[in-house]
């Protein structure tokens, strides 16, 4: 297998372990589509931003074009939570009494460094991002965080997709009650049954704010919804692994690609970095680099026999600017 089976995939996550070389395959993918005549979008999702770097150039959070038909950007997540809180605050002053305001930011400013605020305002970026991206480019190339963060980044939707609607039945729930109290009160006729009030009752909203907050709720749960329905179509959406041949990498990689089974995120191969050119002479040291190497290469085709995967060689400079993502592109056998 020499080639990464990407025909249709509009959507693509590389990830891997810290120092794999995620953001050079990512940027090489990218360079070497766009150089294709396809118009894509590559978003870093690391804190560690490092595509300006590979760029030698300028990356910040709006859209920048690279090279023709390449645009990047790179999310910070301080910055998505800051307009996230600012959006929240914003809805909740139409939703509650004047008299709340206070309350309600102190309430919001708690979850500022509360765990997963991060992860959740970077989730509702890039869902926008594979929404929009959908209509202006052919393909959106996600260069992500290491990989405890993307998995966790990658289960969000449906975490929040399910909080959602825990909250909108704790709302029917709290509606039911309240007409149930109404009526023992004697504040609404009984009719028919005394206790049909018991059964399940149908969601209504008691006012403006009940029924806007509803709305709010079920829109949530829709963009939820949509979000986890890109990640685990197959036809939209994969995954590629980036490792290097070297024990921890290989570990990590395993335990990556079973999580990703158990969420049902579609993997399409993988990206083995790193490798020792063939053709080059090599010492003693490097010889004994070569045997261990050839030992961990043989490990990763055992623990992945049915991911396509491509090697990328140890190259003799550093990975900086277009020529050398071209260079490096070279060795990403892509089936389109």
């Amino acid at each position: 297998m020499n080639s990464l089976p990407l025909e249709g995939h509009s959507i693509l996550f590389v990830g891997g372990k810290g120092g794999v070389g995620k953001s050079t395959t990512a940027a090489a993918l990218a360079v070497h589509l766009a150089d294709s005549g396809e118009q894509i979008l590559l978003v870093s999702t690391d804190p560690a931003h490092s595509l300006g770097d590979l760029f030698g150039t300028s990356v910040g959070d709006r859209k920048r074009e690279i090279v023709p038909g390449l645009h990047a950007l790179e999310i910070d997540p301080g910055q998505e939570v800051e307009r996230y809180l600012a959006r929240v605050k914003s809805a909740m002053r139409h939703y509650v009494q004047p008299a709340m305001y206070s309350e309600i930011e102190r309430q919001i400013e708690l979850t500022r460094h509360s765990p997963g605020s991060e992860e959740a305002a970077l989730m509702d970026r890039v869902t926008s991002l594979m929404e929009e991206g959908a209509t202006s480019h052919d393909r959106i190339i996600f260069d992500t965080a290491p990989t405890g963060h993307t998995l966790r980044l990658l289960a969000l939707p449906e975490i929040m997709a399910a909080w959602t609607t825990g909250l909108l039945k704790s709302r029917d729930r709290s509606a039911s009650l309240g007409k149930a109290v109404d009526r023992l009160r004697g504040r609404e006729k009984a009719s028919g049954d005394e206790l049909a009030w018991f059964d399940d009752v149908k969601e209504e909203a008691t006012d403006e704010r009940t029924q806007k907050i509803q709305e709010v709720l079920l829109e949530r749960q829709r963009r939820f919804s949509r979000a986890r329905r890109l990640l685990l179509d197959p036809d939209t959406t994969a995954f590629i692994l980036v490792l290097i041949p070297e024990k921890l990498p290989i570990l990590e990689s395993e335990k990556t690609l079973k999580v990703l089974k158990q969420h049902k995120v579609p993997v399409a191969g993988m990206v083995v970095n790193r490798t020792l050119p063939n053709n080059q002479a090599l010492g003693e040291f490097l010889e004994s680099r070569r045997s261990q190497e050839a030992e961990y290469l043989q490990q990763i085709e055992k623990a992945f026999p049915k991911l396509p995967r491509v090697q990328i060689p140890l190259l003799s400079r550093d990975v900086q600017g277009i020529d050398a993502l071209r260079e490096v592109a070279q060795h990403l056998l892509i089936d389109r």
